[in-house]
């Protein structure tokens, strides 16, 4: 389904005036003003991130390594929640506790109406990754920015979502060593860390794992256009 078929089917407002926001650059799901995520509906605004179907990936393959290794119920944090779509969607599928964090208290705003929405209860924390915490976790999951403030992206993307949850520094692998190198107060004896990657980005986060979890066994898979995509780091 192209924009415009997306527009017409699920906008409920004046369409000669989203027809206007879509031709001007304006995101389709921003102007519906939700998006389809893991068989979910969540309110999106330009405060988050648009949930990608990379990100569903990320959900779909954590679910099944959680059911695979680990045992319910458990205790999962989502780092860089955003519109809450990760969380929400683990909260739903599994027997879990979850936890979410964001630096941004308008991105919070948005995943507190999208997990009232779900039905589902979530833990907010306002804060810098892991800071905000204080127990220990099962799960460790994050779709957080990973783009080179250098890196070009597509207009539409650089114009209309929130460059903090975009960009980040040291090539954009910033925010994994944020989370690599305090980890391990927060993890459980037997967990997994789950991360979503740069499609470049591959040895360089196995570098990093290396060094902060040496003895980690460590999973770099592909999404669906064959790009390396997803980093999973197993301590079990």
């Amino acid at each position: 389904m192209n924009d415009l078929e997306y527009l017409k089917k699920y906008y409920r407002g004046n369409l000669e005036e989203a027809l206007k926001k879509l031709e001007s650059g304006t995101p389709v799901q921003y102007i519906v003003g939700n998006v389809e995520f893991y068989h979910s509906t969540f309110i999106v605004t330009p405060d988050v991130l648009i949930p990608r179907f990379e990100t569903e990936e990320l959900v779909d393959k954590t679910i099944n390594y959680v059911k695979k290794y680990l045992q319910e119920p458990l205790d999962i944090i989502d780092l860089g929640t955003g519109s809450g779509c990760i969380a929400i969607s683990l909260k739903k599928e599994l027997n879990c506790n979850v936890d979410a964090v964001d630096i941004s208290d308008k991105a919070l705003e948005v995943a507190k109406i999208n997990a009232k929405e779900n039905d589902v209860e979530i833990n907010f924390y306002c804060g810098n990754f892991l800071e905000p915490l204080d127990k220990k976790y099962d799960v460790i999951i994050s779709n957080p920015p990973y783009i080179s403030p250098e890196e070009e992206i597509m207009e539409i993307v650089k114009n209309n979502e929130p460059s903090l949850a975009l960009y980040a520094d040291n090539n954009g692998m910033a925010c994994y060593e944020e989370i690599l190198k305090n980890a391990y107060k927060y993890l459980k004896n037997k967990n997994i860390i789950a991360f979503e990657i740069g499609y470049k980005q591959g040895d360089g986060i196995k570098d990093l794992i290396k060094k902060f979890f040496p003895k980690s066994q460590i999973s770099i898979e592909k999404d669906l256009q064959g790009k390396d995509r997803f980093v999973f780091i197993f301590n079990l």
